[in-house]
């Protein structure tokens, strides 16, 4: 059997996508600094349109349901009313 190659990369420890320095938890720190707002990184007005094609392709399944089953709740109700 081959063993799969390793990829190491070294961690990124220093960006933060959510706080995590809370009150009560054990290690909890009150006076480190908070990162807010910071950006984190700039991105290009092809990686951006990238992204909202990506999360529309992401939502059309379920708009896609949510129209077929008002038109079916609709055609249902309005052969019943007949």
């Amino acid at each position: 059997m081959k063993k799969k190659k390793e990829k190491r990369e070294e961690l990124d420890t220093e960006t933060t996508f959510a706080d995590m320095n809370v009150e009560g938890f054990s290690w909890y720190n009150p006076h480190k600094k908070k990162n807010q707002g910071q950006p984190i990184g700039k991105v290009s007005k092809k990686e951006y349109w990238a992204m909202v094609r990506g999360a529309f392709a992401a939502m059309l399944p379920m708009l896609g349901c949510i129209i077929v089953g008002g038109l079916l709740i609709f055609l249902i109700a309005f052969l019943w009313l007949k």
